[in-house]
C-alpha cells in the first residue's frame, strides 16, 4: 500500500501547539519561531480543510476536529520515540504520563511509588499534580487520578478509593468544639466545592441554613491542611489522605461525623488505547487500593 504524503513538520507543530495550547510555547519546545509553528498549522488546516484551533485573544482552544486528532498524534509520536529509544539503547523502556490530584498524590501515591518502580522497572513514570481540573488531551496524560463521582464526558473511569470528609483541626482548637454546632464559631477552611460544609452540617444533625462563618477557599487540600496545622481554622478533608498529621497529633478529628461526596477515580480518554505501561499501572493501582 502506498501511504499518502504525511506533512510531518506540520503534524509536529500541531501536536506541540495542542499540548501547550500556545504557538509560542510550542515554538520554544521545537526550537523554531512562533511564526513557523503558526504557518505549519495553517498549512495542515488547509490540507485537511478543517480548523483545528479556535484562535483566542490569549491562547488557543481545540476544535472538535483538533480534539480528535491530538490523541492519535500523541500516541503515534510517543510510540516512535519509544521505539527509537529502544533501538538506540537496546534497553526497552516505556514512558507513562500520569496526572494526579495533589491530595491523592501526596497522601497515598508517593509512599507507594517505590513498590511500583520495583515491580515495573521498564516504566518511566512521569507524575504531575493538578487541582482536580485537568485537560487530559492537552496535557498529554495517559491517566488522570481525580476526585469526583466518576461522571466525566468522554472519559473512562475506574473507582479507586472512597474519600469521606471529616472535620480536622489542631488540638487547641478542638478544645473549643464541644458539639458539632460549635464549628459555626470557627473559621472554615474549604475547597471550591461549596456544598461540602452544608452536607457535613446535615450529617451532623444540624440545619444547613446556619449562618456561614468566615471562610477561606483553597484549590488544594494539601494547602488547606497545612493551614489547619498552623491553627488558621478548621478543615473539612479526607482523613485517609492525611494519616501522618493525624498520627503525629498535629491534627485531630473532634467529631466522628463524616460525609461522602465522591471518591478517587483512575480516568483515561475513551479514545486512548491502553498501552502495556498503562495496563501495568492500572493493575498495580487496583491491587494496591484493594489491599
Amino acid at each position: 500500500m502506498v501511504r499518502p504524503y504525511l506533512p510531518l513538520k506540520a503534524l509536529r507543530a500541531f501536536e506541540a501547539s495542542a499540548r501547550h495550547l500556545s504557538f509560542t510555547r510550542a515554538a520554544a519546545e521545537l526550537c523554531v519561531t512562533q511564526a513557523a509553528v503558526s504557518h505549519h498549522v495553517k498549512l495542515l488546516e488547509g490540507q485537511l480543510k478543517v480548523a483545528l484551533f479556535t484562535r483566542l485573544p490569549r491562547g488557543l482552544m481545540l476544535t472538535q476536529e483538533g480534539e480528535m486528532l491530538l490523541p492519535v498524534l500523541k500516541a503515534s509520536f510517543d510510540q516512535i520515540t519509544h521505539t527509537l529509544d529502544q533501538l538506540g539503547e537496546q534497553n526497552y523502556r516505556e514512558v507513562l504520563n500520569v496526572g494526579a490530584v495533589g491530595t491523592f498524590a501526596v497522601g497515598w501515591l508517593l509512599p507507594r511509588l517505590a513498590d511500583f518502580q520495583e515491580r515495573y522497572p521498564f516504566i518511566d513514570l512521569r507524575l504531575s499534580t493538578h487541582n482536580n481540573r485537568t485537560d487530559m488531551a492537552a496535557e498529554g496524560f495517559d491517566f488522570a487520578i481525580r476526585f469526583g463521582t466518576g461522571a466525566w464526558h468522554g472519559i473512562a473511569a475506574q473507582p479507586l478509593l472512597p474519600a469521606s470528609l471529616s472535620v480536622m483541626c489542631t488540638p487547641d482548637i478542638a478544645t473549643r468544639l464541644k458539639t458539632p454546632a460549635d464549628v459555626v464559631g470557627e473559621t472554615w477552611l474549604r475547597s471550591y466545592r461549596t456544598d461540602e460544609w452544608t452536607q457535613w452540617l446535615l450529617a451532623a444533625g444540624l440545619s444547613s441554613s446556619v449562618s456561614v462563618p468566615r471562610s477561606i477557599v483553597f484549590d488544594s487540600s494539601i494547602a488547606m491542611i497545612e493551614a489547619a496545622q498552623q491553627g488558621v481554622g478548621i478543615a473539612l478533608a479526607p482523613p485517609s489522605m492525611f494519616s501522618r498529621p493525624l498520627t503525629s497529633g498535629a491534627l485531630v478529628q473532634p467529631f466522628s461525623t463524616a460525609v461522602s461526596l465522591g471518591g478517587y477515580w483512575l480516568t483515561r480518554l475513551q479514545s486512548r488505547p491502553e498501552t502495556q505501561a498503562m495496563a501495568c499501572f492500572r493493575e498495580w493501582l487496583t491491587m494496591a487500593t484493594n489491599a
